[in-house]
């Protein structure tokens, strides 16, 4: 394009692409574009793609689908970590015009004036192992609530991932920078920040490899700094939650008491099979050690049913454990073979219907776990911080051990942080 248009963007998958996206529009925005909601007409479409599991892929060529019924005369970029593993079947897409990957996605605006109709997709990617600078990002749609990226890539090799292919090694942001940053968002308004990363954990090592920091030592750098009055922390790998992490925010007053900790699966024989880390007895360590300084912390669980070889034992054994544990709320995958992953290559597969099953078990598991943990604080007082979306005459925010609330709308509670009776 010769001149700057009319743009929008989606996004697919994590929290992290969605700060990322966030970004991307605040900066060809500042480049002259003009901002456009996905529903809209626009000159361009950018869509930022997730792809962790199948219904992701499956989601962004309909999503493509949808714009040429609308406006098949605009732009269609496609970037994120689906168009890093698969850019040639992203560009053989009907509709598609440029395909961006990981180290291609933050030059936006310069791919973006040289768009123009060929006839086939134009790809920008490379080998992932090129990728190794760390590009701040942080979501910005309200003053509420805001992801802030302070980490980057993977150095785990899990069977079932493609994200160390996707998004490259692991690279951080500076903790002076961090710093910076959040004193920046709380000038903005912003009264809540969620830490997001790839392995949120693995924080502090430098675009050069280098390990200069430890994630303890930004909790607790953030922690002494208390600009905003609330972080969260958004998902941790059990082995890396540290004791010395939990304390601090256990003795915290602008740490939120409330973890995500991926389990993927309570069997040791599936862990040690999908390379994790840890086994479950630490596992059982973590959500013991937190319940014991903070008892009223919500707990969010990660799970993959339906993995390679998890047969009926294995799966029993998963919800067995997670049915003791004092957890709040379970995210539940469904496993999906992904493309040159080792688990993909794994001979004991697990029949579909029976992993949609055990979905449909766990999923079931989760909303008893969060029935008991909210029906526990009924009648509690808690702090409660209101978001500044209006639904049906009425608003929603969460508080601070994330137990979710609604109250008739009114415009001057929201950004505001408020006692609330549960």
């Amino acid at each position: 394009m010769e001149t700057p248009g009319s743009i929008a963007f989606h996004t697919l998958g994590c929290k992290l692409n969605f700060s990322e996206t966030s970004t991307l529009a605040r900066l060809v925005e500042r480049d002259g574009f003009t901002r456009r909601d996905f529903d809209e007409k626009a000159d361009i479409y950018v869509i930022n793609t997730c792809s962790v599991t199948e219904n992701a892929d499956k989601e962004c060529r309909q999503l493509v689908r949808r714009i040429r019924r609308r406006s098949p005369e605009s732009f269609v970029v496609i970037t994120g970590c689906y168009a890093q593993l698969q850019p040639e079947a992203i560009a053989a897409m009907e509709g598609v015009d440029l395909v961006l990957g990981a180290a291609a996605k933050f030059n936006l605006t310069d791919h973006l004036k040289n768009l123009s109709r060929t006839g086939s997709a134009r790809i920008c990617s490379c080998d992932i192992d090129e990728v190794q600078d760390f590009h701040t990002a942080f979501s910005q749609q309200d003053r509420t609530r805001t992801f802030l990226k302070v980490q980057d890539g993977c150095d785990y090799s899990c069977t079932f991932c493609t994200i160390p292919m996707a998004r490259g090694r692991s690279r951080s942001q500076t903790i002076p920078k961090v710093l910076e940053q959040v004193e920046h968002l709380a000038k903005e308004g912003v009264q809540e920040i969620v830490l997001t990363g790839v392995n949120l954990g693995d924080f502090g090592i430098s675009p050069e490899g280098k390990r200069t920091h430890q994630f303890a030592e930004l909790v607790k750098a953030l922690d002494q700094q208390a600009a905003v009055p609330r972080f969260r922390i958004s998902s941790i790998e059990p082995n890396l939650l540290h004791p010395e992490i939990i304390e601090t925010v256990a003795a915290s007053s602008c740490f939120m008491p409330h973890f995500h900790v991926p389990l993927q699966s309570g069997s040791n024989t599936i862990l040690a099979s999908m390379r994790r880390r840890y086994r479950r007895e630490l596992y059982a360590e973590r959500v013991a050690h937190i319940k014991s300084l903070m008892p009223h912390a919500a707990i969010g669980v990660d799970v993959i049913v339906g993995y390679p070889g998890e047969d009926e034992k294995a799966f029993r054994e998963t919800a067995d454990f997670l049915q003791d544990l004092d957890i709040t709320y379970l995210h539940v995958f469904t496993y999906s073979e992904r493309e040159n992953t080792p688990a993909a290559e794994m001979t004991q597969v697990v029949p579909v219907a029976e992993r949609n099953q055990r979905n449909k078990i766990l999923r079931h598991l989760s909303y008893r776990k969060q029935m008991v943990f909210q029906e526990a604080f009924t009648g509690s007082t808690r702090k409660v911080l209101w978001e500044d979306h209006e639904k049906e005459g009425m608003m929603e925010g969460y508080t601070d051990n994330y137990i979710r609330v609604k109250t008739p709308y009114r415009r001057e509670w929201a950004n505001k942080i408020m006692d609330w009776t549960i």
